[in-house]
Order: C-alpha cells, then structure tokens, then sequence
C-alpha cells in the first residue's frame, strides 16, 4: 500500500464520478501540531470513516507532513508537497521532502512496515503533522540560574545568579517520531498547550549547562542576547536527547528580552574590574593625586580651620607612605616601549647614481652632502680630425685611431 505522484491537473471534482475519496487539509493553524485529514467522498456519502477507498487522492501542502495509519501503526506517509493516490498494491512510497533520508531511517527503526496483501485493514486514517516553524513560546526563569564569569584582565572567576526572560520557537523535524512517542491515534487535533508545559520545564533545566557551555566560549553574559544562535545551538545540544531523539523537536530560534544579574553580583563585578585597574601604577598614581586633591578642598572647608585639616592629611599620607613620583616612574616602566624608528636606507651606488668629490653617493642633480651640481659627463672628439672613438668608460683613447693626434682638454666636449 503506497501513494503514486499523480498529475498536477488532478482536481477533487472529478471524483464525484467515482468511489474514491479526496483527503486533504487546507492549513493547519499555529497552536495545532497534529490534525486529521478532511475527507471529501466521491461518488457515494456511504463507506467507513475509518477506511481509505483504492484509489483515493490525498492533498499534501507546504509545511505539512501526511502519515496514514493502519491499525494505529504508522503505514506510509509524505512530506513533500503534491497530489498523490492512494494505490493498495504498492508498497510504502516514503516522499519525504526536505527531510533528507532521516523519516525513512526512523521508519525502518520503528519497524513499523508492513502490508495487508492489497486487502484493507478495520482502521485507516490520515493524519497531517505541522512542520512550520512554531513560535511565540513564552519562558522565564522562575530561580536565577547560575553563570560563571571569568575574565583573566580583571582576574575575575566567580559565579552569579541571572534572571532570563524571552521566547523561542521549535520545530517538528521527525513527524514519524512525534506521531509514535507524542500522539498516537487521535480522533481530533493535537494543540500544543498539551506540551508546552513540559517542553518549558525541560528548556529551562536545559539553561543552567547551556551557559556554562557558552561561558565557556569566553562571551559576558551581557553579550549573549549579541549570541543568541550560540545559545541556541547549545540548548540544541543539551536537549538532544530528550527533544531530538525522543519527540522529533528541535530549537529554531530563542530571543532574550531580558538577561540581569542581581544588583549584589553588579556591584561586585564593578568594584572588582575597579580595584583591577588600579593594579596599574599610572592608574593608581592617577586616582591617589584625584583623591588628594578632594581632600585638600575639604581641608580648606575645614571648620575649626584650614591649617588643621592640612595637617590632617599630611599626617595621612606620610602614614600611607605614598610615593605619587614613584609610581608615576613604576608606570613609565611598565608601559610598552615605543616602536624603534626603522633605520634610514643606504643609497647603494649603481648605474643611475653618481658619486661626488666629497664621497656621497647621491641619484640628485645635487650633492645632498655638499650641494655641488652633478658633473656633465663628456666624451671625445678630435679637434684635428673630428673622429669620435668609441670606448668604455675608464678605457678612454690618449691618441686619434684616425689621425694620431695626442687627445688632450680640448678634445673632450658635452
């Protein structure tokens, strides 16, 4: 017994000519995850509820997942969107959609597969799963729910107590699963006030290993709204079993509307990121000038005189034994040295550069060292003869290959 994919201009109209039925289910509405196919007869008002006439044409939408049932066992069933018919000769057809190969895994391991020869069982029914993304699922944490905050700069690593508030949103990715260990054979529609209860409970345990898992990973409690899909990926992880493996149910999604640590575990974060600072000798020179400056205004507002309340404080700093001017210095040798200046390039002498009589090599019209201009380079032309020879440099003829003349500074022109 099977579905065969039947053509897209099959239309319920044309089986009132006929026995078979059409089933079909126009939209499932948000609180209902599961609901029993609407059948339309054809040919006769007569024939059971329960039983799925040979033939029969079922309607599968966007969103949804069809299951038939055959004396409450799970026969066959689609997930992707078409009109099918209903043959009792076949066997399963499993058009599992978008769901990957995970619905037919799950159906083999249920061992729920099996056939009538072709003849009809006493009970039939169809029954569709909603597969859309179910949301507005309203959670609050009840107790504050510990979380570790650990921040080396600071040399922080203690635990405080948050308070969480928000909504997630789930879906049925195994509707096999969630029809055999959830819901059963049912006459009407499945709502989910029936597992809220129990889906709230277990997320909210889910939330005290769920941020250890993403404190881990080093993120402030105040940046996880920033990190929800982290979030969401770990409650995903912590729940596996119970929701993935067990129902067929995972996360989508989780928003944070409100994410606080208690007043006491702020301030204490606060004061200790503050005494952290002042580890710093600049920091800690810096707030104890601050802080005597307060004072020397209040000794000046003194009432019984402003020579007594400056004796005061000195008195209280050579007790502290205080030295502004030495942790000034302990910062400045604290502080990271300044990036060396990178060492000035050498001008190397090649066949573009020229070297001037003091001895610079420069690529100028002008000595950098000196500022004498660039000599004229010159060559040879006999002033007898008018022969130019051609020569290398530093090879240069003392006599006229042409007509022996001595080459002297009347022959060297520009």
């Amino acid at each position: 017994m099977g579905l065969l994919l039947a053509g897209i201009g099959a239309v319920a109209g044309a089986l009132q000519e006929s026995w078979r039925d059409y089933f079909y289910c126009e939209s499932i509405p948000n609180e209902v995850l599961l609901k029993r196919a609407t059948r339309r007869r054809g040919g006769s008002n007569h024939g059971s509820d329960n039983i799925i006439s040979n033939g029969s044409i079922i309607a599968v939408a966007d969103g949804q997942c069809m299951i038939i049932v055959e004396q409450g066992k799970v026969l066959d069933f689609c997930a992707q969107a078409g009109e099918y018919v209903f043959d009792s000769q076949t066997e399963p057809s499993l058009f599992y959609g978008d769901f990957g190969t995970s619905l037919e895994q799950t159906f083999a391991n249920i061992g729920k597969r099996f056939e009538f020869g072709g003849m009809a069982a006493q009970d039939q029914r169809i029954y569709f799963v909603n597969t859309k993304e179910i949301m507005g699922n309203k959670y609050g944490t009840p107790n504050p729910v510990p979380f570790r905050v650990k921040d080396d700069n600071a040399r922080i690593d203690l635990d405080v107590s948050l308070t969480c508030f928000g909504e997630y949103s789930y879906r049925i990715v195994d509707p096999i699963l969630f029809y055999t260990r959830v819901v059963g054979n049912i006459t009407g529609d499945f709502t989910r006030d029936k597992i809220d209860s129990q889906l709230k409970t277990e997320l909210l345990s889910a939330l005290q290993p769920a941020f250890a898992a993403v404190g881990r990973d080093g993120i402030r409690y105040s940046q996880i709204p920033a990190h929800a899909q982290a979030l969401c990926d770990a409650l995903n992880t912590e729940l596996s079993e119970k929701w993935t493996a067990l129902r067929g149910i995972k996360i989508e999604s989780i928003g944070i509307a409100s994410l606080k640590a208690s007043e006491e575990d702020e301030a204490r974060i606060k004061k200790m990121q503050e005494n952290a600072a002042y580890t710093d000798p600049t920091y800690g020179a810096a707030y104890y000038v601050k802080a005597s400056a307060d004072a020397l205004e209040k000794a000046a507002e003194n009432s019984a005189g402003a020579p007594l309340g400056f004796y005061n404080i000195n008195a209280v700093q050579q007790a502290s034994g205080v030295d502004i001017q030495s942790l000034y210095q302990a910062g400045a040798q604290n502080a990271p040295a300044a990036p060396a200046e990178p060492p000035k390039p050498v001008l190397e002498p090649t066949a573009a550069t020229w070297t001037c009589a003091c001895g610079k090599v420069n690529d100028g019209n002008f000595c950098s060292n000196c500022g004498k201009p660039k000599p004229v380079k010159k060559h040879i032309k006999c002033s007898l003869c008018g022969f130019e020879p051609v020569y290398n440099e530093g090879e240069e003829p003392k006599f006229c290959s042409k007509c022996g003349k001595q080459f002297d500074e009347n022959d060297y022109v520009e």
